[in-house]
């Protein structure tokens, strides 16, 4: 059985450990420790271990340090005979338990514990949900340059989590585009853009031989599913942009085989007016690479296998609608006429000429099956193209004024364009933002219709703000902002500020206490809601009681378990 016994040591023969996890200690907070053990005493004694003449600190080096400020010349300190894998172990678990622990000291006391137990130990241990481990492992491996964020608590604990199931180069990319000011949406856009949902793959994520030397997503640490469900309880979220790229790669690869052996047509899904974006020419570069002749959307005539439409998916179609059973009815049972038509036609498709083929997205490439045949070469009827696609030479006088007059047009939504863009470059290089005169009614009306815009999601300028720019039908944008401008009260500014005040509090482990943001808006909605705010106050301090008085029970018992120790 262990040694241990509780002594009083001289301060001075005590010394913290170097390797002790925690690295910070505040000294306020140590102050203010000081202060209570000045007014009740040490309630509990520190632990430490032997070294040579001296003894060093396995628990309490913030009791050491609040009693090295009271002067103290001795301190009771339990002695214990630790080896050094014990030691760490006890430090760690020690430090977790506390309730001020800084995050990414946590995070990274966490992962030291990873070697030796399970994340379902771990949270045993220290007192926390599953979850909550697997996120502190995940946030140990943020890049330094990110962790500095999470101290000066710019960065939140999720957003910290999210860019730490990236890959380290990964992570530094996001970082060097941001620059050196913490940019919020910029990390977030930067990540939804590295994440990929797999259960959209084009390939299947259990194929460990599609790229034989990182094998399957399914066993990947790189799937959020292996990462504690970061992503939401169920989520496979790929967070290695590389690798999901060079999957979907050989994927296309693979297929693009598949369609030369079997001699069916690929067909990548667009169109000869967007064939310059980068993805579809890539696309186009890698069919042409490997031999296929390229066909687009515009060449062919394309049969896809009609779906079955069902009362569900009419409802999730017009679920902006409030339909009764009986207009869903009347709906289904057209779409089934059209339906039966499609099944008809398909089926016999291919006594008309029509081959099965492929189609893929040049973006994803998911692929679908459709039956498809090329369409009939005709020599173009110049008089029959449209306008637009004439060349000057072979319009009419009247069709020529009216292509002149199109271009005019055109050139004066870029010409508006660009003075838009030098007036608010000049307006942001100004002193404009350091005016002190009251907002202006027209300024008040261009916040407006920032919030409104940038801020409120369909959903809510529908449920919220239903006719809030007024009757908008038959109107040009610049009607409706001079409609608005003409009624404008001060209401409707005071209203949307305080519909989006509400939505951008942060929840997860900012609160009403430690954060800028929140504890403004709290003092600012009491007034207005003081009975249900203290209403929820109330429970919460209930419950609150009734735990402190528990552990008032606790620590009483504990003291006496000590003076028994002590009489010893």
């Amino acid at each position: 059985m262990e040694n241990q016994t509780v002594q009083s040591l001289k301060i001075g023969s005590i010394k913290p450990d170097p390797g002790q996890p925690r690295k910070s200690f505040r000294v306020q907070d140590i102050s203010e420790l000081a202060d209570s053990i000045a007014k009740v005493g040490l309630l509990q004694p520190i632990t430490v271990r032997p070294s040579g003449k001296k003894f060093i600190i396995v628990m309490g080096e913030r009791r050491y340090r609040a009693c090295k400020m009271l002067n103290w010349k001795s301190i009771p300190c339990m002695v214990r005979e630790l080896d050094e894998d014990a030691i760490l172990e006890v430090q760690i678990i020690e430090n977790l338990q506390r309730k001020d622990v800084e995050p990414v000291e946590e995070a990274e006391a966490i992962a030291m514990l990873k070697t030796k137990f399970t994340p379902e130990e771990i949270a045993n241990r220290i007192g926390r949900n599953k979850k909550f481990v697997y996120a502190r492992i995940k946030l140990s491996e943020l890049i330094e340059g990110f962790k500095a964020f999470v101290r000066s608590k710019e960065m939140t604990i999720s957003q910290a989590v999210t860019v730490a199931s990236f890959p380290a180069e990964e992570q530094h990319l996001i970082l060097e585009g941001m620059g050196k000011d913490f940019k919020e949406r910029y990390v977030q856009n930067a990540c939804n853009r590295q994440a990929f949902d797999l259960e959209k793959a084009p390939f299947k994520t259990d194929d460990a031989t599609l790229v034989a030397k990182v094998g399957a997503c399914t066993l990947c640490p790189f799937n959020s599913i292996n990462q504690g469900s970061l992503f939401g309880d169920g989520k496979q979220i790929c967070t290695k942009s590389s690798c999901y790229a060079t999957k979907k790669t050989k994927t296309l690869l693979n297929l693009i085989d598949e369609v030369k052996k079997d001699g069916r047509l690929l067909i990548p899904k667009f169109r000869t007016y967007n064939s310059d974006s980068q993805d579809n020419q890539l696309i186009l570069s890698i069919m042409e690479e490997n031999g296929l002749e390229i066909h687009l959307l515009d060449d062919m005539d394309i049969l896809t296998e009609p779906v079955k439409p069902t009362a569900e998916s009419i409802r999730n179609e017009y679920h902006w609608q409030d339909w009764t059973d009986e207009e869903v009815n009347e709906e289904l049972e057209e779409r089934m006429e059209s339906y039966n038509e499609e099944v008809e036609a398909y089926a016999n498709a291919p006594e008309h000429g029509y081959l099965k083929g492929v189609i893929v997205d040049p973006n994803t490439y998911v692929t679908e099956v459709a039956l498809m045949k090329a369409e009939e070469e005709t020599i173009p009827d110049v008089h029959a193209l449209p306008i637009d696609k004439k060349r000057m030479d072979d319009c009419t006088p009247t069709e020529k004024i009216q292509k002149m007059n199109t271009r005019e047009v055109r050139k004066k939504e870029l010409e508006n364009n660009k003075q838009f863009q030098d007036v608010i470059k000049m307006v942001r290089e100004s002193e404009y933002h350091n005016t002190k005169k009251t907002l202006s009614t027209d300024e008040m009306v261009a916040f407006c219709f920032t919030l409104f815009e940038n801020h409120l999601s369909w959903y809510s300028q529908r449920d919220f703000f239903k006719g809030f720019l007024g009757n908008t039908e038959k109107k040009s944008r610049a009607e409706v902002v001079e409609q608005f401008r003409k009624n404008f009260k001060k209401e409707y500014f005071h209203k949307l500020i305080r519909f989006v005040m509400a939505r951008q509090v942060h929840f997860g482990e900012l609160n009403h206490t430690n954060n800028h943001v929140n504890i403004a808006f709290y003092n600012a909605v009491r007034p207005y809601l003081k009975k249900d705010i203290e209403a929820i106050e109330a429970e919460y301090e209930e419950k609150r009681i009734k735990r402190e008085k528990r552990l008032q029970e606790r620590i009483a018992k504990l003291e006496r378990e000590n003076e028994l120790l002590k009489s010893a």
